[in-house]
């Protein structure tokens, strides 16, 4: 610690200020002259000891010395704060000029806040309501229906022929483990339409000519009557569509779009936007005009 002092010290030499090294200069030309004339004076002291008129005026010269060195200090004191008053004025301009500046960084780095976040928000804004428009796809494949065998035990006799008999591996409706598709949308949306396709898994017609209505009963399968929706939890909710499929031949895709709209974007009222020029106040041209000065 005490040698990286000593190289910032090297590094770094101090400086005396220009206002101090005149004073220094000033005070010391003062007392040397003093000094000389109190070496001439002691001199004459010496040569006429014996006259009381010497002493006397010795006495006054010495008198007259302190005052004179008294006021070399006064002067000189008095001089750097002449000297220095020039250097605390700049100071404190360029300090208010300073505090002046950083108000304005830190206002204008707020504005530049809000400026994103009502950005950003008109971005998410924008984004959810193309997703909305095109419409949140749900995609499900449901397998071919297996129903259990019945035990041999419990199985009733039957005189009938083979031939009018069910097959054992024929389902219900009643039979079908019900499936729900369920598209997660905005909280405060509105639901426009929902719509429902359904094909064979092996299938590769396209989605247009696979498309049903709810509660219609196609191949052995059946969307449910309406879609229902769950509850805004975290920004979001659920619509859900429930689907049948009862067919032991083969298994089925299915597929959900969902689609909604926001409610419109409040206008910025004219209140702020009149307010926002009083931030920034114009300059008073005034000043400069000659028919003012």
């Amino acid at each position: 610690m005490l040698a990286w002092r000593r190289e910032l010290a090297a590094t770094q030499p101090m400086s005396i200020p220009d206002s101090v090294l005149a004073a220094i200069i000033a005070g010391t030309a003062t007392l040397s002259a003093s000094f000389v004339q109190l070496r001439s004076a002691l001199m004459r002291e010496a040569a006429s000891r014996s006259s009381g008129v010497a002493r006397r005026r010795l006495r006054l010269q010495f008198i007259i010395f302190i005052a004179v060195i008294v006021a070399a200090g006064v002067c000189g004191f008095a001089l750097s704060q002449w000297l220095t008053s020039g250097e605390r004025a700049a100071q404190s301009v360029m300090q208010r000029e300073l505090q002046a500046r950083v108000a304005e960084i830190s206002r204008t780095a707020g504005q530049l806040e809000l400026t994103r976040g009502s950005e950003r928000a008109e971005i998410e804004s924008g984004v959810l309501r193309r997703i909305g428009s095109d419409g949140v796809v749900v995609l499900a494949t449901v397998p071919a229906c297996r129903q259990p065998p019945v035990p041999a035990a419990t199985a009733p006799p039957t005189t009938e022929a083979p031939a009018a008999a069910v097959p054992a591996h024929a389902c219900a409706e009643s039979d079908a483990s019900p499936v729900t598709l369920c598209a997660a949308i905005p909280a405060d949306s509105s639901v426009t339409e929902v719509a429902l396709f359904s094909r064979a898994a092996d299938s590769s017609s396209p989605w247009s000519t696979s498309r049903y209505l709810p509660g219609q009963e196609f191949s052995e399968a059946r969307f449910a009557a309406s879609y229902s929706e769950s509850t805004p939890e975290a920004g979001t909710r659920e619509v859900c569509q429930g689907f049948a499929h009862w067919s032991s031949d083969h298994a089925r895709i299915i597929r959900m779009v969902v689609r909604y709209a926001l409610p419109a974007r409040p206008e910025p009222t004219q209140e702020i936007a009149l307010a926002a020029p009083s931030e920034h106040p114009l300059p008073d041209k005034t000043r400069d005009s000659p028919g003012t000065r």
